[in-house]
């Protein structure tokens, strides 16, 4: 349970607009790095594996494979250095914590895409109700 005078403290701080994801998901990170003087933006893409915590402890791990070789990173949600976080692609998964992924190797290491299903709409309404 958090505490009240606490959630009073870190609002302020927290982001009016926080990106909507879900373990699963591949996104696209982009966060600040600060290099002596000089500022960019990196971005990190990969599989989200896990998310955690609430307020301004709220925080996601996001795996990717570089050369053969996994590299996951955590973020802090609310973090300034964390510009955006862009979903590229959702995930159809049963489980809060994907860690089995980390002793995947080949296609077992995907995870498969939620497809949304549309109804179709007609463009012009009165056409479709004269039929």
């Amino acid at each position: 349970m958090r505490q009240p005078l606490i959630e009073l403290v870190e609002k302020p701080f927290l982001k009016s607009k926080t990106p909507e994801f879900h373990v699963g998901d591949t996104v696209d990170v982009l966060c600040r790095i600060v290099e002596g003087e000089k500022e960019r933006i990196q971005n990190f893409n990969g599989t989200v594996i896990a998310r955690r915590g609430a307020g301004m402890n709220k925080h996601f791990t996001v795996r990717r494979i570089v050369g053969s070789e996994g590299v996951e990173r955590m973020f802090m949600l609310h973090s300034p250095n964390v510009v955006d976080v862009k979903v590229r692609r959702r995930g159809k998964v049963r489980r809060a914590k994907l860690y089995y992924l980390r002793y995947r190797i080949g296609k077992a290491r995907k995870v498969r895409e939620l497809r949304i299903h549309h109804k179709k709409v007609s463009a012009k309404p009165e056409l479709a109700a004269a039929s």
